[in-house]
C-alpha cells in the first residue's frame, strides 16, 4: 500500500518536473535552428493574409485555376455561381391525391 503510494507520488513529481522544463523552454529559445524556423512561421503569416497563397509562381496559379475549373465541372458550378457559399435548398410540399388521403382515414 505504502509503495503504490510513494510510486504514485513519484510519478506526478517527475510529470510536474517535465511540464515546468517543457514550458520553460517555449518561452525562450535557445536553438538558432527553432529560433529560424519560428521566424519563418511569423514571415508566412505576415505575407498570408487574406487566406491568398504566398510568392504563388505563375504555373501554380495557372493549376489552381485549372483544378477549381474542373471542380465546378464536376459539381455543378456555373460561371455567375459562388461555389464556397453553403447551398440553399428549396422543398415543394408534395401533392397528396386525394384516393390515398381517403383511404387512409378508413
Amino acid at each position: 500500500m505504502l509503495s503504490s503510494s510513494l510510486l504514485g507520488g513519484l510519478r506526478a513529481a517527475r510529470t510536474s518536473v517535465m511540464v515546468t522544463r517543457n514550458l520553460a523552454a517555449a518561452q525562450k529559445v535557445t536553438d538558432p535552428i527553432q529560433q529560424l524556423f519560428l521566424d519563418k512561421i511569423r514571415e508566412y503569416k505576415q505575407k498570408s493574409v487574406g487566406g491568398k497563397l504566398v510568392d504563388p509562381s505563375p504555373a501554380i496559379e495557372k493549376e489552381l485555376k485549372t483544378e477549381l475549373e474542373k471542380l465546378e465541372r464536376q459539381f455543378g458550378g456555373s460561371p455567375g455561381v459562388d461555389m464556397t457559399s453553403f447551398p440553399t435548398f428549396n422543398f415543394q410540399e408534395p401533392t397528396i391525391d386525394p384516393i390515398d388521403e381517403q383511404a387512409a382515414k378508413k
